[in-house]
C-alpha cells in the first residue's frame, strides 16, 4: 500500500470510521449542508482518498497514547500507528516501507519511505493578525507577510493593484474526528499530559506553538465578538450554523499556483456575499487542524477576482470590518495602514486555509 500524506492523524479518521461506524466527518457535513459545497481550505484536511477503503482499522485511545490498527484481517499485516511516550511510527506492514513521522525540536521531519530527503516542515510560533486584541511587533511590520493583506474597503474595485502573496500555514495537520478530537485534553491546564500524548519535549518549538494556540483559543474576544477555536470539522460545522443557520455558504481564498509576492490586480466580477453577519475560521498551529472561529456582526465579505503579473489568477476572500473601536490600537492593519480604530473599515484578504461562512 503506498501512502501520500504528511499528517499521522489521516490514520486516526480511518480508524474511528472502521470501528466505530461514525459519520467521517465530509459525511457529517453532507448530512448537515446537503446544498452547501465544501470549500478547497476544508477538503484539504480531510483524510487522503487512498485510506477510505481500508478494512479491519481498530483505535485505541488511552493513558499511554493511540494506537491504530488497519491490518485487513490478516496477521501481521497493514497500518500500524501509535502515538505513544517513545515518538510517532506508521508501519505499513512492509519491512522499510513505512510512513515515520517525528515531531522534533527543528520542526516536522516526515519520511514516506522513499527514496530521497524527507520533508521538513518548520512552525515557528508568532501573534495572529486575525485575533484582532493583540498587538503588532516591530519584527511583523517589516517579515510577516500578511502585511500585504490589509487595505481600506474604498480601494476595493476593478484596477485597484496590490502587492500580495497568498499564504498557506506550513503546518498541515488534518482534522481529528469529533470523538478522538474530544477525547484528547484541550486546555492550559492539562498541556504537559497533550505533550505527552503527542510525545513533544516541553519548551520545544513544538511545544510553545501548541501551548500559544490553546492560550490564544482561551482568550475572550473583543467587544460584540464571539469566539470559540474548533478542534474537528463537526465542532466548526455546529457553530457556524448556530450563529447562521444551515442556508449558508463556507468559501475560501484559491490563490492558483503557488508564487513569490507579486502585484495583482482586481478585475471585474467583485462579488459582496449576502448579510452583514459572518463566522471566520482561521487555522491555527497544533498537532491537529484546529481553527479559531469568531462571529462578528458588522463585517462585510467580498469575493475577490484577481490577477497578477504573470497571469496567476486568484479568487480571494476579502472581509471588511466596519467597526474597529474595540481593537488593539497597535493592531497590525492600523499600523500599516495609518488609520487610527474606528475610523474607517479596514479590509484584508484571508490566506488560503481560512474559512468564511455567510448566511445566503
Amino acid at each position: 500500500m503506498e501512502i501520500h500524506f504528511f499528517c499521522i492523524f489521516s490514520f486516526l479518521t480511518l480508524a474511528l470510521v472502521a470501528s466505530h461506524a461514525a459519520l467521517t466527518p465530509e459525511d457529517y457535513w453532507n448530512s448537515v449542508l446537503p446544498s452547501t459545497p465544501m470549500p478547497k481550505a476544508i477538503s484539504d484536511l480531510l483524510q487522503p482518498e487512498d485510506l477510505k477503503d481500508e478494512k479491519g482499522t481498530s483505535v485505541d485511545v488511552g493513558k499511554g497514547g493511540v494506537n491504530v490498527d488497519a491490518g485487513k484481517g490478516k496477521p501481521g499485516g497493514g497500518t500500524h500507528v501509535n502515538v505513544g511516550g517513545k515518538g510517532v511510527g506508521v508501519d505499513t506492514g512492509k519491512p522499510g516501507k513505512g510512513t515515520n513521522v517525528g515531531v522534533g525540536k527543528g520542526g516536522v521531519s516526515v519520511n514516506t519511505g522513499h527514496k530521497g530527503k524527507p520533508v521538513h516542515v518548520v512552525v515557528q510560533p508568532k501573534g495572529n493578525p486575525f485575533q484582532y486584541n493583540y498587538a503588532a511587533t516591530e519584527n511583523q511590520l517589516h517579515d510577516d507577510p500578511n502585511v500585504a493583506l490589509f487595505f481600506l474597503e474604498k480601494n476595493l474595485h476593478p484596477g485597484t493593484k496590490m502587492n500580495l502573496l497568498f499564504t498557506k500555514n506550513s503546518n498541515e495537520a488534518t482534522f481529528l474526528p469529533r470523538q478522538v478530537a474530544e477525547s484528547i485534553p484541550f486546555s492550559s491546564n492539562k498541556l504537559p499530559e497533550i505533550l505527552n500524548t503527542f510525545s513533544v519535549k516541553p519548551r520545544s518549538v513544538e511545544a510553545d506553538m501548541m501551548e500559544n494556540t490553546i492560550k490564544v483559543c482561551e482568550k475572550p474576544g473583543i467587544k460584540g465578538e464571539e469566539v470559540y477555536c474548533a478542534t474537528s470539522l463537526e465542532s466548526m460545522v455546529d457553530f457556524s450554523t448556530s450563529k447562521l443557520g444551515k442556508n449558508v455558504q463556507a468559501i475560501s481564498t484559491e490563490g492558483g499556483k503557488e508564487t513569490q509576492m507579486q502585484k495583482y490586480t482586481i478585475v471585474p466580477g467583485v462579488k459582496k456575499m449576502a448579510g452583514d453577519k459572518a463566522v471566520a475560521c482561521h487555522k491555527q498551529n497544533y498537532a491537529y487542524a484546529v481553527f479559531y472561529c469568531h462571529e462578528t456582526n458588522t463585517t462585510r465579505a467580498y469575493l475577490v477576482p484577481l490577477v497578477g503579473d504573470d497571469g496567476t489568477k486568484a479568487k480571494a476572500v476579502a472581509i471588511c470590518h466596519t467597526d474597529t473601536s474595540a481593537w488593539n490600537p497597535k493592531h497590525l492593519a492600523f499600523q500599516v495602514l495609518k488609520v487610527k480604530p474606528g475610523t474607517v473599515p479596514v479590509c484584508h484578504f484571508l490566506p488560503e486555509d481560512h474559512v468564511v461562512w455567510t448566511a445566503n
